[in-house]
Formats: structure tokens, C-alpha cells, sequence
């Protein structure tokens, strides 16, 4: 399993959470909006399909706390991963515990 980047600032403890009225897993980091991954739900699964991290948040190892947990909630709800984003398929790839839970979109 790959490390995780260590966060610049250790006492400010990101949290992600998944803002249903928008359609996006967002990453706080105090109390400033940081980056999201937006989705669409669909019968038994979530297609990722775009993530940011603001230019200001970039190398802190924010994207890869946001992509772990919103993965980790999408399987803990029972349903199939699609990642049409190519960051989340690019964390997908690096992740293979998550390989039974992904549905890769038709090219």
C-alpha cells in the first residue's frame, strides 16, 4: 500500500464530508473550503466524475485523504465505484484493496 503524503500543517485535521445537496464529498481543512469530488448516483453505484484541490491546498496530500474517504463511504453504502474522473482512477489504480468495489465506465 502506498503512504499517504504527510498534511504541512499536522494540527489542522482535515475533514471530508459528502454534501448530498451539491453532489460532491468536500475536504474542509479548518474552516476553509479546500477541494471536492463531485459525483452522480445511479441505481447501486457512484460515478465520480471530477475532482479539485484548491491551487493554495495542492501537495499537502489533501486529494488523496478526499479520494480514500469518499471511496471508503461509497463502499461502506453497498455500492459500485465508477471513476470516470482520472484523478480518482489514478488513485484507484495505486489501490488495488478497492479493485472488488470498481465498475470501470465502457472507453
Amino acid at each position: 500500500m502506498t503512504e499517504e503524503p504527510t498534511l504541512v500543517d499536522e494540527a489542522v485535521q482535515p475533514e471530508v464530508v459528502d454534501n448530498e445537496l451539491d453532489d460532491r464529498f468536500e475536504i474542509w481543512y479548518g474552516d476553509e473550503l479546500a477541494g471536492f469530488a463531485a459525483y452522480r448516483r445511479r441505481a447501486g453505484g457512484t460515478v465520480f466524475v471530477h475532482t479539485e484541490i484548491e491551487p493554495k491546498f495542492e501537495g499537502k496530500g489533501l486529494g488523496s485523504v478526499l479520494a480514500r474517504q469518499a471511496l471508503d463511504a461509497t463502499v461502506a453504502r453497498g455500492e459500485q465505484i465508477i471513476p470516470v474522473c482520472p484523478f480518482i482512477a489514478a488513485y484507484l489504480r495505486k489501490h488495488p484493496e478497492y479493485d472488488q468495489h470498481v465498475e470501470w465506465p465502457a472507453p
